[in-house]
């Protein structure tokens, strides 16, 4: 895990170009540039079928953190495979700046970034604010995300297939019903973000007491402590075992 994160991070210094197919650079530096992006899913599919083993066979329960940290794994996953299919140059030159680039990194950046975060939104929160969120609004909250989420993007692809540059104010009508999905997704997806704020506010002002180790989860220091965490959260040095 650790060397595929590290193999991640060398090699991308190195495919930068793989947005500049379309400039005119050599077909020697299309090739490079074209490999090098296709070895990114070498480490990334060993972080991804580390994630799904780690998992396997486990005690798993379906609170909101591993709801979104599954739905992560799930979004992350399709944006890695069209990651793929852009890494081809001659498929990039037709695909290029289109709506399907759109899709790619949304499906990427959201997962990778976003619904990371919501998991350890979610995951923390009792320790933060020594309350228990609402686990029922919780879940409401991941599945109007996850469910917008499919519906703003998805329909994303079709359109950059189907040639529909990105940055465009005004398009033909053949693309205005994916649009319109994709804007009803979008319009759900946004509106349920204001549902996550609620849920922090109630759980600040009050709920069930959190206990010291809310998830029963293995020994860690963090846990070792009240919720939420006195100001000074050790007076004397803890103990690491």
């Amino acid at each position: 895990m650790v060397y595929a994160t590290a193999s991640i991070a060398i090699l991308s210094f190195v495919v930068w170009a793989h947005h500049m197919f379309t400039t005119g650079m050599p077909l020697t530096g299309q090739l490079f540039f074209m490999y090098a992006t296709m070895l990114i899913a070498v480490p990334t599919g060993v972080k991804i079928f580390n994630w799904l083993a780690t998992m396997w066979r486990g005690s798993m329960t379906f609170e909101t953190p591993m709801l979104f940290a599954i739905g992560f794994i799930i979004v992350f996953t399709i944006g890695g495979l069209t990651g793929i299919i852009l890494s081809v140059a001659p498929i990039d030159v037709q695909l290029h700046d289109t709506y399907y680039v759109v899709a790619h990194f949304h499906y990427v950046l959201v997962a990778g970034s976003l619904f990371a975060l919501f998991a350890g939104v979610y995951y923390w929160l009792p320790k933060w604010t020594g309350h228990m969120y609402d686990e029922t609004l919780g879940k409401t909250h991941f599945w109007l995300s996850m469910i917008s989420f499919n519906i703003t993007f998805f329909p994303m692809h079709f359109l950059g297939l189907a040639g529909m540059p990105r940055r465009y104010a005004d398009y033909p009508m053949q693309f205005a019903d994916f649009n319109a999905v994709a804007s009803v997704g979008a319009f759900i997806f946004g509106f349920t973000q204001l549902l996550l704020i609620y849920i922090v506010i109630k759980c600040i002002r009050g709920g069930p007491k959190a206990a010291d180790n809310p998830w029963d989860a293995p020994y860690g220091l963090e846990w070792s402590v009240p919720s939420p965490a006195p100001f000074h959260t050790f007076e004397t040095p803890p103990v690491v075992k």
